[in-house]
């Protein structure tokens, strides 16, 4: 964990973190202006599946202590995504020049806390043996508003055969704070999915004749709120590239 975070702070790693670390809880970042940091949370808190809040910095301090001692959200980060009234502006890899002292960061649960448990389950996924970012896709669901932001549940998708697939809810099941269970498995066209095999974010991979696609919730929905609400500014991470905390994947199961 500590060589993997030196290593995208030092700019060596600018990449998707899926498979990274894989013990260790990643996180979704989304970093917005204090004025609109408590819509922000109503948001998140009304729609805990995609958007489970692991920790909230204080206004301009780029330090979170609850997720790691040494962390520095201006730098920790492989790529970042900053926009401005909505329109994606630039993707850095560092931050610095672009922080503020109202800015205030969210650290929310992210999918490939329990690919682990996945793995340690003995359920392959596709994604991280093909060295890709996993496949996401906005969907028909409507998400619960708070203030200006509002949008489309984002989720991602694993292939797995029906039997494996029982057992992934199972497991997942243990773990709300990076998503729990399963939100839809199946016809992707029953959640608004048209082509599996162009992803909104991510990469596609092959899903075969044996296998259903099994979709979560996933911690890009914020970005798709964002996109609606338009802020003046605000800073996510680029999809796939994490926040690697201290926390420990087996720290979050609920049972």
């Amino acid at each position: 964990m500590a060589e993997a975070r030196a290593a995208i702070r030092r700019g060596e790693w600018t990449t998707h973190t899926s498979g990274l670390a894989r013990d260790h809880v990643q996180g979704n970042v989304v970093i917005l202006p204090q004025a609109l940091a408590g819509d922000f949370l109503r948001y998140c808190q009304r729609n805990l599946k995609p958007c489970p809040v692991l920790a909230v910095s204080e206004p301009g301090v780029p330090g979170l202590p609850a997720l790691g001692a040494d962390i520095d959200i201006r730098t920790d980060v492989p790529r970042y995504r900053v926009w401005r009234r909505g329109e994606l502006v630039d993707e850095p890899t560092d931050i610095a020049t672009h922080w503020r002292e109202d800015l205030v960061t969210f650290v929310i649960g992210c999918s490939f806390s329990f690919e682990q448990a996945l793995l340690d389950a003995g359920l392959a996924m596709r994604h991280i043996d093909q060295n890709r970012n996993v496949a996401m896709y906005r969907t028909s669901i409507p998400t619960a508003p708070a203030g200006p932001f509002h949008g489309p549940l984002v989720v991602s998708m694993r292939p797995l055969r029906a039997a494996a697939a029982i057992r992934a809810i199972q497991v997942t099941s243990r773990f709300p704070d990076v998503h729990g269970a399963p939100v839809h498995l199946g016809d992707p066209a029953l959640i608004g999915i048209r082509d599996l095999g162009r992803p909104d974010y991510g990469d596609a991979v092959d899903v075969m004749p044996d296998e259903l696609p099994v979709f979560w919730a996933c911690g890009v929905t914020p970005q798709a709120a964002i996109a609606q609400a338009r802020p003046d500014f605000c800073i996510t991470h680029a999809p796939g590239s994490m926040l690697i905390t201290d926390l420990l994947n087996h720290q979050l199961a609920s049972f």
